[in-house]
């Protein structure tokens, strides 16, 4: 059973992705009501908070706690104030956890430049340190532009995705999963960072343009753990070092205070 405290704790938390994803670009414009982010609820994992549709007001960037909407795996609204809906592609985020039980949360927007490789064909390939843990190998895409509402549709989504926590849709946008949040909509902003160099690229050298070797990528893993380096052995004693303080501040800046 949900307790409200921990029902409470995941529309903030889900409040603050959406937000967030306003924050950083990816859903502004025009662009500024399309898109969502959920969380999975972790005492009852059969069901999840996501942005809804229908508000007075429809912005990424305005969303608070109470504007989210619980939904089940199969997509149905089970919870969240009168008068809002599920998003219409509810199925990408029910689909996703119901065939995906260690995901914890899914985002799901359109950034400009992911979209713009998708249509020229182009696969993205690693232009810097962030996120090239996405792009270092072949990201699968979704082959068609359409809105993603049928339990088929979903599935066809999920099945090509596999365990994959990246997923590109043709002329659409992208979907990332991960544990947290803050997992999924980092991935999120990594791969729009990745797209937007390569498209950079793509303008200035052609199709065929320069990218990192995969030698140099490989270096970036298996690395001796930090903690265990003599400069860092003490300071640390024995932990990795935590980054959560990235994310505390994109919470922090859109606060819902």
């Amino acid at each position: 059973m949900v307790m409200d405290a921990e029902l409470d704790d995941v529309m903030k938390q889900t409040a603050a992705a959406n937000r967030i994803l306003a924050d950083v670009g990816l859903a502004v414009g025009l662009r500024s009501a399309l898109g969502h982010a959920s969380m999975r609820l972790p005492s009852d994992p059969g069901r999840f908070v996501v942005k809804g549709r229908e508000y007075e007001l429809d912005a990424l960037s305005v969303m608070r706690p109470e504007d989210m909407v619980i939904c089940d795996t199969e997509g149905y609204k089970v919870g969240g104030r009168t008068g809002l809906t599920q998003c219409s592609e509810i199925k990408i985020h029910s689909c996703i956890y119901k065939t995906q039980p260690g995901v914890q949360s899914v985002v799901h927007v359109h950034p400009r430049y992911v979209i713009l490789m998708t249509v020229l064909g182009v696969p993205l390939v690693p232009m810097c340190q962030e996120g090239v843990e996405w792009v270092r190998n072949p990201i699968s895409v979704f082959p068609h532009m359409k809105t993603i509402v049928t339990d088929e549709e979903g599935m066809e989504l999920v099945n090509l995705m596999g365990s994959d926590p990246v997923i590109l849709l043709q002329g659409h946008g992208a979907v990332t999963t991960g544990k947290t949040l803050s997992e999924s909509v980092t991935a999120m902003m990594q791969l729009e960072e990745q797209a937007h160099m390569n498209y950079l690229a793509y303008c200035a050298d052609g199709r065929d343009h320069a990218h990192l070797p995969s030698e140099l990528v490989d270096e970036m893993f298996d690395r001796t753990p930090i903690y265990t380096l003599p400069h860092f052995k003490d300071v640390l004693g024995g932990r990795q070092p935590q980054r959560g303080g990235i994310w505390n501040f994109r919470v922090d800046s859109v606060s819902l205070d």
